[in-house]
């Protein structure tokens, strides 16, 4: 192939490939799916080659010539790339934007010395492919009869599995992977995890049940090096089994026989910058691909998975027991604060089932989705509160820091000493977060082992996982943490879980706000009594303190009753015509001033004439986002809708075209099938 014309794809905002020509030497022949250097205006870029033809259109002496293609590393697969391309049809975005990116960065340098080293190391790996399990425990009936459905499967299979929470379901996963492994010589398995912190855990129990295969893990927490070492393993078909996070779904595996995704109801899964995808819809999208099954596993699935379940769409697979013999679910009981009024945050009730648990030697865990110490100080005198100065939000009072710090832009000051407005001295804190929590503990329990879990304690690399391991070895008796704790973690001495200020999510405006609560409080419930109560021990109890103790939600907590909260939230979506019943693309704008965002969406509204949008399609008004400011600068959102997905994709592949000819300073994005309104 002396001369061709390469046409490859790019990471540019506005065109999905380019084309160049290639007269390298046969050694070097390319195919499409490898990597080549290319010269791209004033910088050398690397791109993934898709096509490969005799002639472009483009003129001749416009051409480029390649620089160099990349043929010691195997080209990407065919099903990979088609992967890619349905995203980016999808999503609404350029090609390259959705492929480069999941290539690892150090494969996106302009030389190969990190690349040619890291194929070097992985050809001396001793680890093989010896599928054989170790330390197998028995399953119970439940838990056999999901493994041998997911193990057994074949075609594209895709199913819920709904467990109670401590009902087992990682280790349906690994028996399942264990027949996998002994039926496919060369198979691959992709095991997703919505956060960071569940990988640990979940690591360790793979390599002690599969020592004699490769694992590649893949999250944003890696070093560019050893990310780039754990794709080319995935890449090159030597990981077996493949653990990561929402990115993972973009990696290259070419014998890819199974996917799991974990906890596939959580919100976690949807990237919210850039390619906005959801890496749960993806991967049911792989495996349809590639006629494989997938499994889907939660406690309280989401209400799309469900209602596909409950029409057929989905096996639905149930672990209505706990995994444990004799560990129940704990009893769910509602404190009531407006007759046991709190004291710092904590009513009577829950104080003295704190205390109990520390007279038996064991944990606690209260949970409080809100960090930082208070999340606004204010006077009292003149009625000024810590707004941030560049958000509509405000600033959260992190008092060990003695700083105030906004948690959307990062803007940090000191704590004033006196109120800026009037002058006066006396200013107080309004709210309480974890870290004020955990001061009031200390004072209550001075001998109690207290530790605090969240985003603020740990920042350093590494130190979430030390302070899970304090957690688990028993040198903690209680345990303060926002949403980090909510799932996947095994707490054996768990019994009481108090969950302290729900009732803000009640009266959101996001129709999602209730069904993502009771997932969040069903999932902080199911830390406690995972294990067989000892003899004289307490019994697991949550304590959830609210003023609105009649609400439905709490109700359907205290009962453990998911399957009937989800209906009736199904059937209000159904009458209210909404996901997942409807479909959705919010176009959002950003500028200096909220007038032009809104000016931008409305020319964006106006430039798709009334008689071109199918019959179906509901261009909403355009708004203000809920949180309009964010770093000096203005966003507001448009909502379109429509009852078929095809018109909606048809709809949004014209107005994509029209938009990107608008001549327009605001930054604009669009998201497919969005998760926040």
């Amino acid at each position: 192939m002396p001369h061709c014309i390469l046409r490859i794809a790019l990471d540019t905002p506005l065109h999905a490939v380019f084309d160049y020509r290639w007269s390298g030497a046969e050694a070097e022949r390319p195919q499409v799916g490898h990597l080549a250097l290319v010269p791209f205006g004033t910088r050398e870029v690397v791109g993934i080659i898709v096509a490969i033809s005799e002639a472009s259109e483009v003129a001749e002496e416009k051409l480029k010539d390649a620089l160099a293609v990349r043929t010691q590393l195997a080209p990407l697969p065919a099903q990979w790339l088609a992967l890619a391309g349905f995203a980016a049809e999808y999503y609404q975005r350029p090609l390259g934007e959705v492929a480069l990116p999941g290539v690892p960065k150090n494969l996106r340098l302009s030389t190969t010395v990190a690349l040619d080293r890291a194929i070097k190391k992985l050809a001396k790996t001793t680890i093989g492919h010896d599928p054989v399990p170790v330390g197998m425990p028995v399953l119970n009936a439940e838990q056999q009869q999901a493994a041998d459905a997911i193990g057994g499967a074949e075609g594209f299979a895709p199913m819920l599995l709904y467990g109670v929470t401590g009902s087992g379901k990682t280790e349906v996963y690994l028996q399942a992977c264990a027949q996998v492994l002994a039926r496919e010589p060369d198979g691959q398995i992709l095991v997703l995890v919505p956060e960071i912190n569940l990988t640990p855990q979940l690591e360790g129990n793979i390599r002690a049940r599969f020592p004699g295969v490769m694992l590649a893990t893949l999250h944003s927490s890696l070093a560019e090096g050893e990310r780039m070492l754990h794709w080319l393993a995935a890449h090159q078909g030597q990981a077996r089994i493949v653990l990561g996070t929402r990115l993972a779904i973009l990696a290259s595996l070419p014998q890819l026989k199974l996917i799991v995704i974990d906890e596939e109801h959580d919100p976690s899964y949807k990237q919210q910058e850039g390619l906005r995808y959801s890496a749960r819809d993806l991967a049911v999208w792989r495996a349809w691909q590639l006629k494989i099954p997938v499994v889907l596993g939660s406690a309280t699935p989401s209400l799309e998975s469900w209602h596909h379940a409950q029409s057929g769409r989905y096996r639905k697979l149930e672990l209505r027991e706990r995994a444990v013999k004799q560990a129940v679910l704990p009893a769910v009981k509602l404190v009531n604060m407006e007759h046991d009024k709190p004291d710092g945050g904590v009513t009577m009730q829950l104080k003295a089932a704190l205390r109990q648990r520390l007279e038996r030697g064991e944990q606690s865990l209260l949970f409080l989705n809100r960090r930082g110490y208070a999340p606004v100080i204010c006077c009292e005198a003149c009625g000024w509160v810590s707004d941030c100065q560049r958000c509509t939000a405000f600033m959260v009072l992190h008092k060990g820091e003695f700083k105030l710090r906004c948690h959307h832009c990062s803007l940090e000051m000191r704590i004033p000493r006196h109120c800026p407005t009037c002058g006066n001295v006396d200013l107080q804190p309004l709210g309480r977060g974890t870290q004020r929590i955990e001061e009031n503990l200390r004072e209550w329990f001075p001998a109690a082992r207290i530790l605090r879990i969240d985003a603020d304690s740990t920042r350093r690399k590494g130190s979430a996982q030390e302070a899970f391991d304090t957690v688990h070895r028993g040198d903690v008796d209680i345990l303060i943490g926002t949403q980090m704790v909510a799932k996947g973690h095994d707490f054996k001495k768990l019994t009481l879980v108090g969950i302290l200020n729900p009732d803000t999510a009640l009266f959101s405006q996001d129709y999602r706000a209730s069904e993502r609560l009771f997932a969040q409080l069903m999932q902080v419930a199911g830390r406690a009594g995972r294990t067989a109560q000892a003899e004289g021990g307490s019994a697991s109890e949550v304590l959830v303190q609210t003023r609105y103790p009649e609400h439905p939600l709490y109700g359907a907590l205290v009962r453990h009753d998911y399957d009937r909260f989800a209906g009736a939230l199904l059937a209000e979506r159904g009458q209210a015509g909404l996901p997942p019943y409807l479909y959705q693309a919010m176009l959002r704008a950003e500028a200096p001033e909220l007038a032009k965002a809104i000016g931008f969406l409305q020319a964006a509204r106006d430039c798709m004439q009334a008689d071109t949008i199918a019959e179906g399609i509901t261009i909403n008004e355009p708004i203000p986002m809920s949180m309009t400011r964010v770093y000096n600068v203005d966003r507001a959102q448009l909502l379109v809708e429509s009852p078929s997905r095809p018109a909606l994709q048809a709809f949004l592949k014209e107005w994509m075209a029209r938009l990107r000819d608008m001549k327009s300073r605001v930054k604009w994005s669009l998201e497919v099938d969005p998760v926040d309104i």
